[in-house]
């Protein structure tokens, strides 16, 4: 840099947002077991994923726990207020997702729901997991 140019001191820079952590699905995305491919990133949402293990290696499908959403619990109190609770178990789509390795049983990923509205969108009810090959 010369003595006459100035540098530039606050001009924002793009830093481009990942389409597919933004919902978009990717031509070639795999959905079942890996088999061996390799794994850029995984996506985890409501079903099980396919992943490779930080923790053992292991390459497969997560085992997925379940755990109820703040929008459960109020999608819960409104018939329990009839003095019935029927909703909670048959409301799996507004429950937390949390991924697991099957063969070590560590903890790789969640899926939270954060949207207590998601009810209301029907295509959105069961999100699948999906990785992109590297």
């Amino acid at each position: 840099m010369s003595k006459t140019e100035q540098p530039v001191v606050g001009v924002p820079y793009y830093v481009g947002m990942n389409p597919y952590q933004a919902g978009m699905i990717p031509p070639n995305a795999i959905y079942g077991d890996p088999k061996g491919i390799p794994i850029q990133q995984t996506m985890y949402r409501d079903t099980p994923a396919p992943f490779n293990c930080p923790y053992c290696g292991n390459s497969g499908l997560t085992t997925v726990r379940s755990k109820p959403s703040l929008a459960a619990v109020v999608g819960c109190m409104m018939p329990f207020m009839l003095g019935i609770c029927f909703l909670c178990p048959s409301m799996d789509c507004l429950w937390h997702k949390y991924h697991y390795c099957p063969k070590c049983n560590e903890k790789v990923a969640d899926f939270e729901k954060s949207d207590p509205c998601a009810v209301v969108d029907m295509p959105q009810w069961m999100q699948e997991s999906f990785a992109v090959p590297a």
